[in-house]
């Protein structure tokens, strides 16, 4: 039944031009106009003679009339088409792909504004039922699509996300060079640890057992961690830059909240001596993204604020209209020893936060973001500015935690000081290393800051996903690398 030959079945002779004489006057039927999905439904091509092409969402054959949706991902809303009983096809499944043309009339159902009503449907590409692992009338969890990552974005949970994730992208570059920032390109392959905690893969050529053609690149390489070093490096030369692609951690973790491969958005901002130049743009840049994703992708967010997490909207509301708290980390300490919650990680002063931490720090602010500020200097990596208080030795580093996920930002002044920044490398044994590092402040150097923001937390944040693992088309993470 399931043959690979296309078959077309037709009310008309041709799908071009056909003549019709009746009496003396001729009629010419027009060539149709190509539209998505997403530009049918709009009503605004109503009467017009159309073709549309995408997958079928579901199929109901009556005995004189044939009911199909269709979508084709531009939209989470599909096309109703109304057909005669003449054009159905056993070859006409759930996820089969099709050709439909004809006219765009209005629809006499409230649920829709428009239907299609078909002269001509051609199946494209055929989809048997029994085998596909998506069932018409079931609703697929989000662990259960997640096996299938080669088919998952016929499901709408999967198309919404990445529609979303789409638009998210595209308004966070907007918020950035509507506020002068210049983009970089940071490279993939790096020989530096921004980071310091040794997290990294290796990138190296193929097995050869001459020594000299060991490194590749005649020196370790590796897959990057962070683009802030290269950031650093423009910051000399620019005073506000970004970058925004992907970076590798080798964590052999198997938890919610991390992948081996992920989206950061870092930025460094020059000429500052205040973590409220970059707390502000933190801010900005979270609402700004935010409002554009819920005006333009309202369909798609909903979907998820109402079947992946139930009264998610409010709280996202509440994020946008509050301003963020801040608070120090030693006010962090206070709050987290006060509470009567029983943690499984310590919390005396020079300890990190942990995940429970984060999450119950943001429940005390309100269930809104926070910035917590001044960390441990023994915490930070070694480009963090060194605050000079005493005894409580902190640095001027912020993260800010988010409702759901815990940290989503992180940042920091950077230690302008050659003296301190010479000294710190020397402790940590990085000073051969970074020596380029240590020249970037011999020659103009600034007071600057920056931070980086997870893009896969951001969109947990923003539409209440649990895992991680569904907020990325292809997840990465240890034992498992998929396509």
């Amino acid at each position: 039944m399931f043959r690979t030959a296309v078959k077309t079945l037709s009310l008309a002779s041709s799908t071009f031009i056909s003549r019709a004489v009746l009496g003396s006057r001729h009629y010419c039927k027009k060539i149709p106009t190509k539209l998505r999905v997403s530009e049918a439904v709009s009503g605004l091509n109503v009467g017009a003679n159309i073709k549309v092409q995408g997958w079928v969402r579901s199929v109901r054959a009556q005995k004189k009339n044939l009911f199909l949706h269709l979508n084709d991902g531009s939209s989470l809303q599909s096309l109703q088409i109304i057909a005669t009983s003449e054009l159905n096809n056993p070859l006409l499944t759930f996820g089969s792909a099709v050709e439909v043309t004809g006219v765009l009339k209005e629809s006499p159902n409230q649920r829709q504004q428009v239907e299609l009503e078909a002269e001509q449907i051609s199946v494209v590409g055929e989809c048997n039922p029994v085998d596909f692992p998506f069932k018409i009338k079931e609703r697929h969890g989000l662990d259960y699509i997640r096996q299938f990552p080669h088919l998952r974005p016929r499901t709408n949970a999967s198309s919404s996300l990445l529609r979303i994730r789409s638009q998210a992208t595209a308004a966070i570059h907007s918020y950035f060079k509507e506020n002068g920032f210049a983009q970089i390109h940071t490279p993939i392959i790096t020989s530096n640890d921004c980071e310091g905690a040794g997290e990294l893969f290796e990138v190296a050529p193929p097995y050869s057992e001459n020594e000299e053609d060991k490194y590749f690149f005649s020196a370790p390489a590796y897959l990057t961690v962070s683009g802030q070093l290269h950031l650093e490096v423009m910051s000399g030369a620019f005073s506000r830059v970004y970058t925004f692609g992907p970076t590798f951690r080798a964590e052999n973790s198997q938890s919610r909240r991390h992948l081996a491969e992920f989206y950061m958005v870092e930025a460094e901002i020059s000429f500052t001596e205040s973590l409220e130049d970059l707390t502000k743009v933190m801010e900005d840049m979270f609402r700004s993204a935010t409002e554009d994703v819920l005006t333009h992708c309202a369909q798609d967010v909903a979907l998820f604020h109402k079947h992946v997490a139930p009264g998610h909207r409010d709280t996202v509301d509440r994020m946008l209209k509050t301003q963020f708290p801040v608070i120090t980390y030693n006010e962090a300490i206070d709050i987290l020893n006060r509470s009567n919650q029983k943690f499984d990680f310590p919390t005396e002063w020079g300890c990190d936060l942990q995940t429970e931490h984060e999450k119950y720090l943001v429940k005390h602010c309100g269930d809104v973001p926070v910035f917590v500020t001044d960390y441990p200097y023994d915490l930070k990596p070694f480009y963090a500015r060194d605050n000079h208080d005493h005894p409580k030795h902190t640095a001027a580093a912020v993260d800010l935690l988010v409702p759901g996920v815990g940290e989503l930002c992180g940042g920091s002044l950077r230690e302008e000081r050659l003296d301190l920044l010479r000294t710190r490398l020397q402790e940590v044994g990085l000073d051969d290393t970074y020596s380029w590092y240590l020249d970037l402040r011999r020659f103009g150097s600034v007071p600057h800051g920056g931070f980086g923001l997870g893009f896969e937390r951001y969109l947990q944040c923003i539409l209440g996903i649990d895992n991680i693992k569904d907020a990325i088309p292809f997840p990465r993470f240890s034992h498992s690398c998929l396509l």
